[in-house]
């Protein structure tokens, strides 16, 4: 298991090497292989250990480079496409599969916590979670999982779903693009991608802290009732 943790925050921190390699031996399919990813992380509730935001970052930054096999304006099509049909197909099966998985204690597939976490999250901000959800690494994977459950009006969740998905993609793809040359992106690739990451955790740090502080409340404020 340490192993395996260790293979997975390899590939997130050094994931300009990794994409690297993936071109030399892929070619053409590396866009298919990117797309299925961002597809997947977004689309697939069981999968939301996948990386986004580091990902898109590099992908804009390696673009700079010369010979890069990669075309941004070709990619970012494709990736606001997979996000935005990710998006959709997690709602389709929050809606119809959804409140099955909410009526067990537990499932075998999904973290019932993150969904609960994800739900929180929903009623605090309603709709526009949508498109808040999509920077917060986690959430963004269960956010419409959680909105197909509440059966939110399809066309209004399309439109938060388009606007979320292609300014989350345009965002750290062109964060990637334009901040490319600068030194210490040259220099320092796997510790900018490592900021981004623990930046992109702060959300979710703050909302289990809400939710932990919640609990605590409740709990004080039951106590002396039940000692009544």
């Amino acid at each position: 298991m340490l192993e395996l943790i260790q293979t997975v925050w390899d590939i997130f921190v050094h994931i300009d090497v990794h994409l690297n390699a993936w071109a030399g031996a892929m070619g053409p399919w590396l866009y298919v292989l990117l797309f299925a990813i961002i597809f997947c992380e977004t689309g697939l509730v069981v999968t939301p250990f996948l990386p986004g935001d580091s990902l898109l970052f590099a992908i804009g930054a390696l673009s700079t480079r010369s010979g890069s096999p990669i075309e941004l304006w070709l990619m970012a099509v494709l990736l606001c496409a997979a996000a935005v049909g990710g998006d959709a197909v997690n709602y389709s099966i929050g809606k119809w599969v959804g409140p099955k998985v909410f009526s067990k204690e537990r499932s075998r597939w999904l973290n019932r916590k993150h969904l609960e976490r994800a739900q929180r999250f929903y009623e605090r901000h309603g709709g526009k979670t949508i498109i808040l959800a999509r920077f917060v690494p986690i959430i963004r994977t269960f956010a419409p999982f959680v909105a197909g459950i509440g059966r939110m009006r399809y066309l209004r969740f399309a439109s938060f779903n388009v606007t979320g998905g292609v300014a989350w993609v345009l965002a750290f793809l062109l964060a990637g693009f334009f901040f490319a040359d600068l030194p210490v992106v040259k220099d320092q690739f796997h510790i900018v991608i490592a900021v981004i990451i623990l930046i992109s955790m702060i959300p979710i740090a703050v909302e289990f802290w809400r939710a932990r502080r919640e609990s605590r409340r409740a709990a004080a404020g039951a106590g002396p009732r039940a000692g009544a």
